[in-house]
């Protein structure tokens, strides 16, 4: 991640764009205080990867639960009750 100076958003704003479209996150300071994070709008091959992780972690986890012993057709029917 980038940190620039709010100065330099302001006076130099492609410089960010250029950052930002690279898909680079930038953090805005003022007197060294984070003030924002920008991100790129699109995801990026790393934002794509950790997705994926968060999405296997979570299903293996589901898969570690132990199975019901209710049948899924029983609650479907009860559901329309």
């Amino acid at each position: 991640m980038k940190t620039i100076p709010l100065r330099t958003l302001v006076r130099e704003p492609l410089k960010v764009k250029r950052l930002t479209g690279a898909g680079q996150a930038v953090t805005v300071t003022d007197n060294g205080k984070p003030l924002w994070v920008l991100q790129p709008a699109g995801g990026t091959v790393a934002d794509e990867a950790e997705r994926h992780r968060a999405i296997d972690e979570t299903l293996e986890e589901l898969l570690r639960e132990l199975p019901s012993k209710t049948d899924l057709s029983k609650i479907i029917i009860e559901s329309r009750r």
